[in-house]
């Protein structure tokens, strides 16, 4: 089972405008994947270069027809035409969504730098390897503090879902809204965490449960002990450096087979980083 996870950068090109074409040729060069997880999916806002930047969800929904497919906005505010510009993250997948939830991260004050609103999107998957949950995370870039804000509530979600899945629940009808639906234990985290490897953020995003919630291990250092994190951001330039991760729950992490990094061409600063799980 193959999973990618890509910030697209609101389909930057390299010329500054936007193409969403061209990310879904980009995503082409994956076909065995089963699961997409993308980040900076936006539509209303000007392209880089003021030209209309266009609607990502409705261009990537239309370009991958045969996968299903969920959506979760992050920021929402009025646009200037009357309209309405929403950046968030799609996650695309080929087995059935037994669950979508949706939810949004912290977002202390820190008054000293630019931020944005930030969520995860969290799927539960029926999938060859039992069911699974796959979250698609985007994390603050410019604040630490809010950064380890959202990390805290990411583990919050780890430790919750793992209660439920550890618990039976009662339910009402099945087909009415308190049916129990199931949450998987099995999980996996991607995204764009905005972190280096071995930096605050990570270290607390990977540090035990006391509890015994499986904590959250970093499927790079799994698939390759001993080996740095490949860059995942600015490899074409002087300086690259690794913000994008997959990360397991223990209990997955037996499953983990391969994590590599992607050249996709196109303009978004940032690679397709693949795991793959059997």
């Amino acid at each position: 089972m193959e999973i990618v996870t890509w910030n697209v950068q609101s389909a930057r090109t390299a010329a500054g405008t936007a193409d969403w074409q061209q990310v879904a040729a980009a995503l082409g060069r994956f076909p065995d994947a089963a699961i997409l997880c993308l980040q900076e999916v936006s539509s209303g806002f000007p392209a880089r270069d003021g030209s209309p930047g266009g609607d990502g969800f409705a261009a990537l929904a239309a370009a991958l027809p045969a996968w299903h497919a969920a959506t979760a906005i992050a920021l929402d505010v009025a646009s200037p035409d009357g309209g309405r510009r929403r950046l968030g993250c799609m996650t695309f997948s080929r087995f059935p969504l037994v669950q979508v939830l949706r939810h949004s991260l912290p977002w202390p004050l820190d008054a000293a730098v630019p931020s944005m609103p930030r969520s995860v999107l969290e799927l539960t998957l029926d999938t060859p390897l039992g069911l699974l949950r796959v979250l698609n995370a985007h994390l603050e870039y410019f604040s630490e503090a809010q950064r380890l804000a959202q990390v805290d509530g990411l583990r919050r979600l780890q430790q919750e879902a793992c209660a439920h899945a550890g618990t039976p629940r009662p339910g009402l009808d099945a087909g009415g809204p308190f049916a129990a639906i199931p949450r998987a234990r099995d999980a996996v985290l991607a995204g764009d965490f905005n972190m280096l490897p071995g930096s605050p953020s990570w270290q607390r995003l990977l540090a035990p449960f006391a509890d015994g919630t499986p904590a959250w291990r970093d499927a790079w250092q799994l698939a390759r002990p001993g080996q740095a994190h490949a860059p995942t951001v600015g490899i074409r330039g002087a300086d690259p450096f690794t913000f994008d991760y997959a990360f397991v729950g223990a209990g997955l992490a037996p499953r983990v087979r391969s994590v590599r990094v992607d050249d996709a061409g196109g303009g978004s600063d940032h690679q397709p980083l693949l795991l793959t799980l059997a």
